[in-house]
This record gives structure tokens, sequence and C-alpha cells, in this order.
């Protein structure tokens, strides 16, 4: 039951989108930004993880947790 609600709280690219939109940044301001900081992304990537970033990265809900804890398990050892 709580996975379930995990999963329907992660929202990533609406985040992404609420917080750049606080921020005032525009979207192209914001790649900028992070092409600067040595993060390749286009705007186009930008766009389509604000709209969905499980579609974007054609992948699953269970698959990105999966990976968030397999790198937080790898990063304690």
């Amino acid at each position: 039951m709580n996975e379930q609600k995990i999963k329907q709280d992660l929202n990533i690219g609406a985040n992404i989108r609420r917080i750049r939109k606080m921020r005032n940044f525009g979207q192209t301001e914001l790649v900028r930004l992070l092409q600067l900081d040595g993060i390749a992304i286009t705007r186009k990537t930008l766009v389509q993880i604000e709209r969905g970033i499980r579609n974007a990265l054609k992948t699953t809900y269970d698959e990105l947790l999966f990976e968030s804890a397999a790198l937080c398990v790898r990063s304690m050892i």
C-alpha cells in the first residue's frame, strides 16, 4: 500500500517545472545553466522530462525507484 502512495506522489518532472518557475527561470535559461555545470541536456529533453520523466526515459516508476534505491545503497558501501 505504501509503495502505491510513493508511485502516485512521484512526479519529478512537475516538481522540476514548479521549482524552475518559482525561481523565474525559463526552460532555455535552465538548460543553459545546466550545460554550464557540465550536464548535457537540450531544451527538448527538459520539456520531455517536465511532461513526464517516465515517458522521456521510456521506463516505469518501479524501475526509477529501484535504480534510485540501488544508487543509495551503493553510496553507503
